[in-house]
């Protein structure tokens, strides 16, 4: 960055960047933020690279110039919105670098891996060969030790289409339909313009880790995760996670539907639109069905009589576990629900979390050793007294008798379902696990995702507004906390599930954001939730909107009728828990 003559001495300067009231620095209007952050870093002692700014309450890049008194915040690498400008700058310097090495290479980021990368394809020629992979790593090096500038300015609309069209870059080019405002930033580096939609850095010297792995169809860009900033974790094999991405990218390929721009057309096209919706739809029940006929196969041959159902915030469990009731009923076997929450520990026993609080996320708030015996017995055909947890006293007390008939499958849903140490008793070949979240989401473009996160939250803030009163803000402020309790207790045993469902459907965000628009326009400017909802408010613009009368398309068995409202099966119980059963 430029040198600024940056001082404490209160006498020289005439803009203030107050860090905290002890700490304030002076400098000339117009230095930017990243000089006054930088000029801080010996007495702040920044736990992890700087990335960008929080300034009066807003997000900036670390070249926006101040020219009035502010106060002011680093964001480091650590933060959600760090890792957001690292990972974008980094695709940016990727894309770059192969378009040097291989003049008019396509590359397309298509969906993140979990342990911090994301998994990659070539699109206008065959794959990269470990060689070739290393020739793209060592570039990108290169790129990276001579710390190169990132500039951006804002071009037309005009000259913008001309530039991707002339690069036979459509999906970028069919995105531009829907922009409604007359310009947009173009980012460049090395002569190469892009445009990415959300912060970057100004330069390339501070993407020092990453690492791109081979694989035989593609390759991983990996990128340090904010939990472990200045280090890269092995890649472990997410082999069923894998099936899964590959299933959804063989069904968008063979639809038609490879990023927003696409779908933005649909949209616009009535009969084509409800096509995609029920075919979607036909999707999730083919693989309802397939996994509640797994479950009858492995109950005829190995005896499987408990179900665990996990996944994270609104990824949909609630639904799911009824479709795949109906579906078991189809099979000829009767699921029998049984609540987890019933198994808590009586509330003197309850463990706290860091900041004191009653810790019900954590496994030692349920009480292993009863859901056990209750888990064994059952299986077992044996009758038990089911437990009533009583949320007002804090107490569990015995409720009503239950045993289950030789054709009875016993269901449960909850955060730990797949944690082996939450049946640590219970014989493998009895449990089936089932692992629900929203796996997989269309890109904006080739080089811009949409976390499937993102589409999670907007999901909680649609549902949180219409079933309990909440603000956007109020939803936003909790999902921190939600955030680190799924990945505390669910993201690290995923792989040990027996069956995946991704409740992902390919219009949703197109039906979520006319639900979710106008809460997240309600959050107030002066308050940190706001950046957050500024930033989906931002990726939302893209995406066209079904209109009224398209919502009534959506099948009122949908897993997505969970959060916008309308579904038939919200007061459908398959089996009350404590009924007994001959």
């Amino acid at each position: 960055m430029p040198s600024t003559q940056i001082s404490k001495s209160q006498a020289r300067t005439h803009i203030r960047a107050t860090f905290s009231p002890e700490h304030i620095l002076e400098g000339a209007v117009g230095t930017t933020a990243g000089e006054f952050l930088e000029a801080a870093d010996g007495d702040l002692e920044y736990a992890a690279p700087i990335m960008g700014a929080i300034i009066d309450g807003q997000l900036r890049e670390l070249d926006y110039p101040i020219k009035r008194d502010v106060n002011i915040a680093p964001v480091l690498l650590d933060t959600s919105d760090g890792g957001r400008i690292y990972r974008r700058s980094l695709v940016f310097l990727m894309v770059t670098a192969a378009d040097k090495v291989w003049p008019g290479t396509q590359i397309s980021v298509r969906y993140a891996v979990p342990d911090g990368g994301f998994y990659c394809t070539r699109l206008n020629a065959p794959p990269f060969n470990p060689q070739d992979l290393g020739r793209l790593e060592a570039h990108m090096r290169e790129i990276v030790s001579a710390d190169a500038p990132i500039t951006k300015r804002e071009a037309s609309l005009e000259e913008i289409r001309a530039l991707f069209a002339a690069r036979d870059e459509q999906d970028k080019v069919r995105l531009l339909e829907q922009r409604e405002r007359p310009s947009l930033m173009l980012y460049e580096l090395l002569g190469r313009e892009d445009t990415y939609y959300g912060y970057m850095l100004p330069s390339t010297g501070a993407l020092k880790h990453f690492r791109l792995i081979w694989t035989p169809t593609g390759f991983i860009l990996q990128y340090p995760r904010k939990d472990a900033p200045g280090i890269l974790r092995p890649i472990r094999a997410y082999d069923k996670l894998g099936r899964v991405f590959s299933q959804a990218d063989e069904w968008l390929l063979r639809m038609g539907i490879e990023d927003v721009g696409r779908l933005n057309r649909l949209v616009g096209e009535e009969k084509r639109l409800n096509e995609i919706m029920l075919v979607a739809e036909a999707l999730h029940e083919q693989n309802i069905a397939n996994i509640a006929g797994e479950i009858e196969r492995r109950h005829q041959s190995e005896g499987t009589r408990l179900v665990l159902i996990a996944g994270p915030s609104s990824s949909g469990k609630t639904t799911f576990s009824k479709r795949l009731a109906i579906q078991l009923l189809a099979h000829g076997l009767r699921p029998f629900t049984l609540e987890l929450d019933n198994y808590f520990v009586d509330r003197k026993f309850t463990p706290l979390d860091e900041d004191g609080n009653y810790n019900f996320e954590a496994l030692e708030a349920i009480n292993l050793s009863l859901f056990n015996q209750h888990l064994q017995a059952l299986t077992a055909g044996e009758e038990v007294i089911l437990p009533r947890f009583d949320f007002l006293t804090g107490q569990s007390v015995p409720d009503r008798a239950a045993r289950l008939s030789e054709n009875q499958i016993l269901v449960v849903e909850g955060i730990h379902g797949l944690n082996p140490n939450l049946v640590p008793d219970v014989k493998r070949n009895v449990i089936h696990r089932v692992y629900v979240s929203a796996l997989t989401q269309l890109n904006i473009d080739n080089h811009n995702r949409v976390p499937t996160t993102d589409v999670r939250l907007l999901r909680r803030i649609v549902r949180d507004a219409r079933t309990r009163g909440y603000t956007a803000t109020d939803t936003l402020e909790r999902w921190s906390s939600v955030r680190r309790g799924e990945r505390r207790n669910i993201f690290p045993y995923q792989e040990n599930a027996d069956s995946m469902f991704d409740s992902a459907l390919v219009y949703e965000l197109a039906a979520l954001r006319p639900m979710v628009e106008s809460l997240l326009l309600q959050v107030k400017r002066d308050i940190p939730a706001h950046i957050e909802a500024k930033r989906l408010l931002s990726f939302l613009t893209w995406v066209r909107p079904l209109a009224p009368h398209h919502l009534g398309l959506i099948p009122d068995t949908s897993l997505l009728r969970e959060f916008i409202g309308g579904s038939i099966l919200k007061d459908y119980h398959p089996t009350s828990p404590g009924e007994k059963l001959d």
